[in-house]
């Protein structure tokens, strides 16, 4: 009887992969600029999120601490978005969100320069690989890639940036506010994030119109899904799995965001883009495992 419980938490965190892994399909289908793709993301995720504290009666009084630590990550979180968005209109679902992932590498460099972590050998190895699967994807025709399809890889490595940084400073959040829920956390950083987008398209003078019914499904369903469904479900069923298994799971997410690349918006990809796509899952895994452990006092 105790598997049956793991089972449940793998096959949660599964679902939530999944439904996160629609989040670049969400945003390809939109006509909307990134930020403005960005900017409902979070927008709408907010209500989603704010209705779920409310129904589990999971609020709190913020410290002034805990405020601005909210609206940082909520700032870096905006800019992981608006990168991320970006990219994935210049070089679609796949590629974007499995650059996106390289943040495994820089968390794991900020661990060992600035946090006195150290790096097991599976890290060592897992950089050039990723780097070798870069290539094969991308690296060996580059000469042939136009300007936006650059500028794309170069937001998603951009993307890779900033959700390092939103995620170093969630972690500082979560030690600020120990007893603040995880729906609670969510929907004050997707809040921020709002704000800061909202403010950059008034600032800008953008529309916030959303033109068409197409435009508002995509949208809805990145709130609901992406922003809310998918990060509950994973965040509510990684506690109760190994770290390798849960490493091992969440590569699904960028894993389908690739394949429904390929057949829904019929990403031309050879055999060499196939070997490129598994050596850099493999060598994110790999990352996954040999990322920094918390060096013992002496």
């Amino acid at each position: 009887m105790a598997s049956l419980p793991r089972l449940s938490s793998l096959v949660s965190v599964l679902i939530g992969a999944g439904c996160i892994s629609f989040s670049a399909v969400w945003v390809k289908l939109t006509t909307v600029p990134p930020t403005v793709s960005a900017f409902y993301r979070v927008f709408f995720g907010f209500f989603f999120l704010l209705a779920i504290c409310l129904a589990r009666r999971e609020y709190h009084a913020l410290r002034l601490r805990q405020l601005l630590w909210g609206l940082l990550c909520g700032l870096f979180f905006a800019l992981d978005l608006y990168c991320w968005h970006t990219s994935i209109q210049f070089v679609g679902p796949g590629l974007a969100t499995i650059l996106a992932n390289f943040q495994v590498f820089i968390l794991a460099g900020v661990g060992l320069l600035f946090l006195g972590e150290r790096i097991h050998l599976r890290f060592l190895l897992a950089v050039p690989i990723a780097l070798g699967g870069l290539y094969l994807l991308v690296g060996n025709s580059w000469q042939s890639l136009g300007t936006d399809y650059r500028w794309g890889i170069v937001y998603g490595l951009l993307t890779a940036l900033c959700y390092s940084g939103f995620l170093l400073i969630l972690r500082k959040l979560q030690q600020e506010a120990p007893s603040f829920s995880f729906f609670f956390n969510l929907m004050l950083v997707s809040g921020a994030s709002a704000l800061f987008l909202g403010l950059w398209l008034g600032a800008t003078g953008s529309s916030f119109v959303i033109p068409d019914r197409i435009n508002w499904l995509a949208l809805l369903c990145l709130g609901l899904f992406s922003q809310t469904m998918g990060w509950a479900l994973i965040a509510g069923g990684m506690p109760r799995l190994r770290a390798s298994l849960t490493g091992l799971v969440l590569l699904v997410q960028p894993l389908l965001s690739f394949v429904w690349d390929v057949v829904f918006f019929d990403r031309p990809t050879t055999l060499l883009n196939w070997v490129g796509v598994t050596g850099t899952l493999l060598a994110l895994y790999l990352g996954m495992l040999g990322k920094a452990e918390p060096q013992s006092e002496k």
